[in-house]
């Protein structure tokens, strides 16, 4: 009996084991992927970011004399920082009232509305490249469409891509562009939010606003607080718009955190400096992302009650 019950052990161990293997076997494309090109690229810039690695000769060990030089020395830093967070301030809360608002136009049931929805969406799907040659034609001081608009109403428009005042601005109108991304995901939790919910609200005679208030934020605070981190973190690294619509200018008013670290690893050729760089934007990233979930996560309602 013991004998035929360790039998039965070993049997089922070997069908485990043939299982793991296969199970390993599939996975192995993605186990690859993720050590040659993730786990191993980053390993790599955290110890790059203590030597003085250019890219082109040997490279010698000099501990924090990167982020020595990065908090006190370089004053392109603290720049590139405020026009970071500038960037970051305004663009995100922009951001999500705009997709929030779309979202609600589009969860309209009105004849044809998907193709509002496509229209909106298509945008994200747009080659950067494309988005800023648009883009520049219409921030053309003389001739573009945006100050030709003003000009209808008595306004001279700026001179936006050259002017250090307005160039932020301009690259935050820019962003606006891309709310049909957060458009579908309010669209999504716009759609799951049951109606049984506003048929109670207009028994009791709520207000559009009332029921906006208390029935639609709520339910759907979960979906703003999602697109709040990618927003986030998508705001710090901002880095396409200035490369490609004012490289970093005029007067390094555009020279984002990551168009700088661009210019110090690829230009100047600085890869350790570059790492250190990329370093303290994930700590600073994980920073603001863990205080966004200490003191705005525990806010957000869930059906369950769990907070």
């Amino acid at each position: 009996m013991n004998r035929e019950k360790k039998r039965g052990k070993v049997i089922r161990s070997k069908r485990q084991m043939k299982e793991a293997f296969k199970g390993y076997c599939f996975a192995m494309p993605w186990l690859i992927g993720f050590f040659v090109f993730t786990l191993y690229p980053l390993l790599s810039s955290l110890y790059y970011s203590f030597t003085n690695y250019s890219m082109s000769s040997s490279w010698n060990w000099i501990g924090l004399t990167n982020y020595r030089i990065l908090l006190t020395q370089d004053s392109l830093f603290w720049k590139s920082v405020w026009n970071t967070l500038y960037y970051a301030f305004f663009s995100i809360p922009l951001g999500l009232v705009l997709g929030l608002g779309i979202a609600m136009l589009m969860n309209q049931k009105i004849k044809g509305i998907r193709l509002f929805r496509t229209l909106f969406y298509i945008p994200n799907v747009i080659s950067i490249v494309a988005t800023t040659m648009l883009w520049t034609w219409m921030f053309q001081t003389r001739y573009g469409v945006i100050n030709q608009l003003l000009s209808l109403i008595g306004i001279t428009g700026p001179a936006w891509l050259n002017d250090p005042t307005w160039s932020k601005p301009a690259l935050i109108i820019m962003n606006c562009w891309n709310a049909g991304s957060s458009m579908v995901i309010y669209l999504a939790g716009l759609q799951g939010i049951p109606r049984t919910y506003y048929e109670a609200a207009d028994i009791d005679g709520a207000s559009a606003w009332r029921k906006f208030r208390n029935i639609t934020i709520p339910l759907l605070s979960p979906t703003i607080f999602l697109n709040l981190i990618t927003g986030i973190i998508g705001a710090l690294q901002v880095f396409a718009q200035s490369l490609l619509l004012t490289e970093g200018g005029p007067d390094h008013s555009t020279t984002f955190y990551v168009y700088s670290m661009y210019e110090h690893a690829f230009t100047n050729r600085r890869m350790g400096y570059a790492s250190a760089m990329g370093w303290m934007l994930l700590i600073v990233t994980l920073i603001i992302t863990v205080l966004v979930f200490r003191f705005i996560g525990s806010k957000v309602y869930y059906e369950t009650g769990e907070q």
